[in-house]
């Protein structure tokens, strides 16, 4: 196994702290180069997975969070499965005061698929 692989294997969010918990800002994550396996047929599925947030006490480390991503990419998963594992594992850790993941697939078969999920959407229970 090579050292990319090793690492995407291990791959953990790993967080921060929030130095500035004392402001509401957001943070805006674009990820371009998204792949995973569709389910059904095994082919390549490519996406911008598209992240916002307004931090509370804690931040992802960037390194992490793309580690996080890339180990989507042998996985036979739907866009939709895909993006609310994705939402689902930073709104667990972070604990934000706001959260969107948009997953923005690529066509394929002449079909464009778009999943946005949001806190504001969907609000803590």
């Amino acid at each position: 196994m090579k050292y990319g692989e090793e690492s995407i294997a291990k791959a953990e969010l790993e967080l921060w702290p929030n130095l500035f918990i004392d402001k509401n800002y957001e943070i805006k994550i674009d990820f371009p180069e998204f792949t995973c396996l569709c389910p059904r047929s095994g082919y390549p599925d490519f996406a911008t997975i598209k992240i916002t947030y307004i931090p509370d006490e804690k931040i992802v480390e960037l390194k992490s969070f793309k580690l996080f991503l890339n180990s989507f990419r042998q996985r036979y998963i739907s866009h939709e499965e895909s993006t609310n594992i994705i939402y689902n594992e930073l709104y667990e850790k972070l604990t934000p005061r706001y959260l969107e993941v948009i997953g923005d697939f690529n066509p394929r078969g002449n079909v464009k698929t778009v999943i946005r999920i949001s806190s504001e959407d969907n609000p803590k229970k």
